[in-house]
Order: C-alpha cells, then structure tokens, then sequence
C-alpha cells in the first residue's frame, strides 16, 4: 500500500470513530467509543464498513442494543464516502436477529415481531429526558462553582451562556447540555435551563432541584462502572485498562456515602 492509500485509510478509520464517538448507549449516556464496546472496525477501499461491537453481557436488553448499532449505521453511513455499513454484535442471545434487522433496514418492531417489547421511541426519549437532568446538572454545577450566582444562572439567557467565558472543562460541559437541551426546552424558548416540564428554574430552590437531579446522576454512573466491569471480566481483560478510574468497590462506597448525604440534606 502507498503513502497516499496509507494515508487515506488512516483519515477514513478517524472519520469512522469520530461518528461512532457521536453514538451513547442510551442508559447510560456515554459515548459507546469510551464504553469500549466497539471492538473491530474495517474499511476496505470501495468505502464499505464493517463495524464489530460487544456488550457487558449476554443478556443485555436487546432494544438497547439494537438502538445503538442502528446508531451506529446512521452515524456512519452519513459520511459522504462510504458505500456500505455492517454493524455486527457478538455474542449476544438476540445478537442473529439484531444483526439480520439492522442489515435489512427494518426497525426494532419489524426485527422482533411479535417479541418487541414497547415503542423504542418512546423509551429513546425517557432516555433523552434522563441525559438532558445529568448533563444539565453537571453544568449548573459547575458555573455555580465559578462564582455565579444562582439567581443569574436561573436567569441566563440562551443566547448568553452561549457566550459566556467559561474554562474548557466548562466549554466541554455547555456543548453537551445544549446537545440535549432540545429535549424538554420547547421552540423558540430563550431561557438557557429549564426543567423537564418546561418551567423556568427557581432561583432560590436551585439547591433543592440539584439534588433532585443528582439522584438521576448516581444511579447512571453506577450502571455505567458496573458495566465496565464486567466487560473486562466478560472478555478477560486487564483490570490495569481501567486504572485511571476508581475500582466498583471504591464506586459503591461513595454512591453510598451520596445517597446517604442526599438523604440527610431533603
């Protein structure tokens, strides 16, 4: 292979993994990139994907998982380049018929017949709801511990958070919320948060509401460290691949010292 064809693989294989970076398992809301449940990714040179992912476990419920390798097709497919996505989960006990679905174009209630369970949409959106409170939670949290009051974060304008100088921490914290704020913001509304209802935000209850959120927070990020542990033990990995993070042990102790806080502060 040349430099140039070289090259163009390597820009193509980044392409791929910025689009699926834009895909979250939809509990948990992170990115299935960082989750490392994408495990294999080709390219071949007439622009067709092949894309293997893998789940914690056998059993994981199957409308998450073919919400996310429908995700991923539509993501990947979107790239002006390419001719043709596979999306491939392995072992799995639906992993035949999600994969069958997905190559056919067919949605979760066509793939499953009379075994889907429920209307994927409106679980996306439960889902979505759920994303919009940590994601918001996460942001108010940290403008409240620059320094700004919260009778001006309740009062903050769209068009003014928007500008508003912040750290890149903050800046990563902003784009994320606003990815989401669609959701329970309804058009044309120029507040910068909202509640899940709609309603403004009050000031002097803000303290109350984010703890209100935080109980969202603390079960998704349990999920979310369980199910990296069990990846590594499902697919005998190196514990040391989650070395920069806490252990689940460690995880359980503090969600328990929140919820404990949580409780005392009602």
């Amino acid at each position: 292979m040349t430099a140039a064809l070289t090259g163009l693989a390597d820009e193509r294989a980044a392409e791929v993994r910025r689009a699926l970076a834009r895909v979250d398992d939809p509990e948990l809301d992170e990115p299935v990139t960082d989750l490392r449940f994408v495990e294999r990714l080709e390219i071949d040179a007439a622009g067709h994907v092949t894309i293997g992912f893998r789940l914690p476990t056998y059993w994981c419920a199957a409308n998450f998982a073919f919400m996310m390798a429908d995700d991923m097709r539509r993501e990947v497919s979107a790239l002006p380049w390419v001719s043709r996505v596979d999306v491939v989960l392995g072992e799995h006990m639906y992993a035949e018929t999600i994969n069958q679905g997905i190559a056919a174009g067919l949605d979760f209630r066509q793939a499953f017949g009379g075994d889907a369970d429920g209307d994927l949409q409106n679980l996306r959106r439960a889902f979505r709801i759920k994303a919009f409170q940590r994601r918001q939670e996460a942001l108010l949290r940290h403008l409240l511990a620059a320094g700004h009051a919260p009778d001006a974060v309740a009062d903050l304008t769209l068009a003014a958070l928007d500008v508003l100088d912040l750290s890149p921490d903050g800046c990563t914290l902003r784009r994320r919320y606003l990815d989401r704020r669609e959701v329970c913001a309804g058009p044309g509304e120029t507040r910068a948060f909202v509640d899940i209802a709609g309603a403004a935000l009050d000031a002097a209850g803000l303290a109350t509401y984010l703890r209100t959120l935080a109980r969202t927070g603390v079960n998704a990020e349990f999920n979310g460290m369980l199910c990296r542990s069990l990846l590594a033990a499902r697919f005998d990995e190196p514990m040391d691949a989650l070395a920069a993070e806490p252990t689940l042990r460690d995880f359980v102790v503090q969600a328990a010292r929140t919820q404990r806080q949580l409780g005392t502060q009602a």
